[in-house]
């Protein structure tokens, strides 16, 4: 039991991560983004080339997943969403989409249609050795994802609480035509919020990667869109709801793999997000809006 519960909050962690990266666009921007599942496979996939290539450092790769998709997130806002600024929101939406297809066929040209994985002999140390407590046997690659899960969710919140351009992001959310007025310059905002979401899916995709050692140029698809749903479960703007949803989700998948079958965990997670959407419609931690009725 403790076993599965490590490894739903090892999953759950990663789906925090990418359920943070649509938080933190979408309470900024007030944009969805359909290309997050690919900046999550482009994180993998880097990781993937830096194992298999360069060096089977961990840290190493992380700092470089950190940095190339942080730079991919800002460019990708800066040649495309900054001119969409005043368009109907349905125009940004098929531009995500269109970065989706076109980094999935990227990805194919690079590094191949195919599934790959990094050799074992590389990777074996830190996916297969294991530290026991009472009983209870955690991998290195386990404490690993969610030592960096966490340890980048307390960042986000110290990031956002603490330094001025999270201020910045906070004022910019709430209204970004006051803060312009306040002397904030919220292009700037735009693009380092676009690019630390979009960095957030990139390290979700590496320690993914790493753990299931499965590579794929679609391998960000469904769980992109888990993810979302996992931001709107925790209430979409919300950043602790973020992670308290994907937790519960990360959860109770491990749960339904250990009582039926592993088949069936996608289905259980959504089944469960529709019930939680159903009860609560704004979420776990989201606030319903009072709209007025205007009478004549």
């Amino acid at each position: 039991m403790f076993e599965q519960l490590i490894n739903g909050l090892t999953q759950g962690s990663v789906y925090a991560l990418l359920a943070l990266g649509f938080t933190v666009i979408f309470g900024t921007l007030r944009m969805v983004t359909f290309a997050h599942g690919e900046i999550f496979m482009v994180g993998a996939y880097i990781g993937l080339s830096l194992f298999t290539y360069f060096s089977p450092n961990f840290f190493f790769a992380l700092a470089v997943v950190l940095l190339a998709t942080f730079i991919l997130g800002a460019v990708m806002e800066i040649v495309a969403f900054r001119f969409l600024r005043d368009a109907p929101h349905f125009s940004s939406l098929l531009v995500t989409i269109g970065f989706s297809i076109l980094l999935i066929n990227v990805a194919q040209l690079i590094w191949g249609p195919g599934t790959r994985a990094v050799p074992p002999a590389i990777i074996e140390d830190l996916a297969y050795s294991e530290i026991e407590f009472n009983g209870i046997y955690v991998t290195y690659l386990q404490l690993a994802v969610l030592g960096v899960a966490i340890g980048l969710m307390v960042t986000m919140y110290l990031f956002m609480e603490r330094t001025k351009i999270g201020m910045a992001i906070r004022a910019t959310a709430q209204d970004h035509e006051a803060a312009f007025a306040m002397g904030v310059n919220v292009n700037r905002v735009f693009t380092i919020t676009f690019a630390i979401g979009s960095m957030m899916g990139g390290v979700a995709g590496l320690l993914v990667g790493l753990y299931y050692n499965v590579f794929f140029p679609t391998m960000g698809t469904l769980l992109g869109l888990k993810a979302f749903s996992a931001s709107v479960v925790g209430g979409l703007s919300s950043l602790p709801g973020a992670v308290v949803a994907g937790l519960i989700i990360g959860v109770v998948e491990s749960f339904a793999t250990e009582i039926w079958d592993a088949g069936v965990r996608h289905m259980v997670s959504f089944l469960f997000m529709i019930v939680v959407l159903i009860a609560r419609p704004a979420g776990l931690f989201g606030k319903k809006e009072l709209i007025r009725a205007r009478g004549d």
